[in-house]
């Protein structure tokens, strides 16, 4: 059964190299409905895998100076408070079993199918002139708000479903911060999902929501899915390559919701 965890934390891996996003959203719902792991036990261990895994990006990011540090301050100042606050409710007003499972199934519903919209947005944001969003910029305090309270909402959904801290958290910088190159906004966006993650999936940890076997499986995979994925990115264009991802999103939400 190792290999089986195996092979799915290469296909995350494949399509995060190949994509640039939706590893987490494809692999907690394949441990949910795949493999029959507990909503909560798959959320908490996709958290752990995507800080360990975006720990190394967020690295290289760092090194070749694609990274906003104050961006991430920012979000961080929002998203790490909400985590701990998602957690707490988790912790004391979702104790049994089925009321866990619910809550998660739902979020991760919900969190897929904002993916697969941020997905195709992102497309389109890609295709256009960046320049033409100078014109919503808006004084540094009032973005600086904003960008607490975008980590805020992503800490409470990527805490309660894995998933959305790559395609939604994209998007929504593109938007907040038009100037900035999109390597930049990319890489500001990894560096600001490791504490995320971390803190989220210690959070599950602490609750017994993570497994360690499945966890060391997926991570055995990522590596080589992502340095191929990476390769394939580059001769598959990536219109088509995003329309499949959130089509699959999409269809996955809706069986999500339906758990």
């Amino acid at each position: 059964m190792e290999w089986f965890f195996t092979l799915s934390g290469f296909f995350a891996g494949l399509v995060v190299g190949a994509v640039g996003v939706g590893g987490g959203a494809l692999m907690t719902p394949l441990l949910i409905l795949a493999f029959g792991v507990p909503p909560a036990m798959a959320v908490g261990t996709d958290l752990l895998y995507a800080s360990l895994t975006k720990f190394s990006g967020s690295v290289v990011h760092g090194l070749q100076g694609t990274v906003e540090w104050r961006v991430v301050g920012l979000l961080s100042l929002g998203s790490l408070p909400a985590t701990i606050a998602a957690l707490l409710f988790l912790r004391l007003h979702v104790s049994d079993g089925h009321h866990l499972a619910l809550v998660t199934s739902t979020a991760l519903g919900i969190g897929l199918i904002l993916s697969a919209l941020s997905v195709l947005a992102g497309s389109l944001l890609k295709a256009r002139d960046r320049k033409e969003f100078a014109s919503i910029e808006m004084r540094g305090g009032r973005r600086a708000v904003l960008t607490m309270l975008l980590g805020g909402a992503l800490g409470i959904l990527v805490t309660l479903s894995s998933v959305g801290a790559g395609a939604v958290g994209i998007v929504l910088l593109l938007l907040l911060y038009p100037r900035i190159e999109i390597p930049k906004v990319v890489g500001t966006d990894i560096a600001h999902a490791v504490p995320l993650t971390l803190v989220a999936g210690l959070g599950h940890a602490s609750m017994g929501n993570v497994d360690y076997g499945i966890l060391g499986s997926l991570l055995l995979g990522s590596i080589p899915g992502i340095l191929l994925g990476s390769r394939m990115g580059s001769r598959i264009p990536e219109k088509i390559l995003r329309s499949v991802l959130a089509t699959i999103l999409v269809f996955v939400g809706g069986r999500m919701l339906l758990v």
